[in-house]
């Protein structure tokens, strides 16, 4: 099977096999057609099991030139996965990807929006519209579950649980978190789905909570352009995207008090590492308070 051939089987294991959203494919389908590309500059190897490591360098070395540290990285584990499955099936008798470091990513603070502009930016949409009232309890439910854009998008009314206010959330590798979720907003989505959503299908027949003019599930891109519209309407100067919210609900979170193990739960991390960026985001933001209004740094 030639290089191509085993992308796609590769992929077919992604969906099929391991349920992995359709985005995400998409996403290891650019990173491994670019390896494929490079395998076809270079002209001298049959099938991708058979590269040295020389030529395994000089695919890292022209990604140096060219790209991001993050998006390297990212390109080497779709093809590590890839190499993986490769030895898995039978397909290859090694990983030419073994024993390479790739440069180290400077972890950088997520954004955070304050308080204030969280409550500016849920008081934009307009609830005496049908769109309007849709993308307010949308707002809400991002910012009060601290949900991925892909899980807002995805939910069904199934999902939801009135009786004891919490939302059954579908993550990442399919592994399922309950969240919690504040009485006004379980008002709010009672409302919506008895005179909203109602009209939005139009007599049609749908399991997905949030639906776009046509009745359909809203798309994550036309969800994105909604939050920076009205980010622009609630005057927030920064770039306002869905997971700025995520952040956000984390963030306060912890300014709260709250235990960190009980945000990662949550947030649905496997990794405390990956929880613990809020704690220094929110020692960052009490540096800044102090740098701006103590008397000696103000000197």
């Amino acid at each position: 099977m030639d290089y191509s051939g085993q992308v796609e089987s590769f992929l077919d294991h992604l969906f099929l096999e391991r349920g992995l959203a359709a985005h995400t494919i998409a996403a290891y389908r650019t990173d491994l057609n670019h390896f494929g590309q490079f395998l076809d500059r270079l002209g001298r190897v049959s099938s991708p099991e058979e590269l040295t490591r020389e030529e395994v360098s000089l695919y890292i070395q022209n990604l140096k030139q060219a790209y991001a540290r993050r998006t390297i990285r990212r390109r080497f584990s779709a093809l590590n996965s890839f190499f993986r499955f490769l030895l898995a099936r039978g397909r290859a008798n090694r990983n030419p990807l073994e024993g390479f470091e790739l440069p180290r990513l400077d972890r950088s603070l997520p954004g955070v929006l304050s308080i204030d502009e969280i409550r500016a930016l849920l008081a934009a949409p307009d609830p005496e519209t049908v769109l309007g009232e849709r993308d307010r309890v949308m707002l809400e439910v991002l910012y009060g579950a601290g949900l991925r854009v892909s899980e807002l998008v995805g939910l069904e009314l199934q999902q939801i649980n009135f009786n004891l206010g919490i939302v059954n959330v579908l993550g990442k590798g399919d592994k399922e978190r309950i969240v919690p979720l504040p009485l006004p907003i379980v008002a709010h989505l009672r409302e919506y789905i008895g005179r909203g959503r109602k009209k939005l299908l139009k007599g049609r027949l749908s399991n997905h909570l949030f639906l776009n003019r046509s009745g359909r599930p809203l798309s994550r891109e036309g969800f994105w352009k909604n939050i920076r519209r009205y980010a622009f309407r609630a005057g927030i100067k920064q770039d306002v995207y869905p997971h700025l919210l995520r952040h956000s609900f984390a963030t306060h979170l912890l300014s709260g008090g709250a235990d960190l193990r009980v945000v990662q739960t949550l947030l649905g991390h496997s990794d405390l590492a990956t929880t613990q960026i809020y704690t220094r985001v929110d020692a960052e933001r009490l540096r800044e308070v102090y740098r701006r209004y103590h008397p000696r740094e103000r000197k």
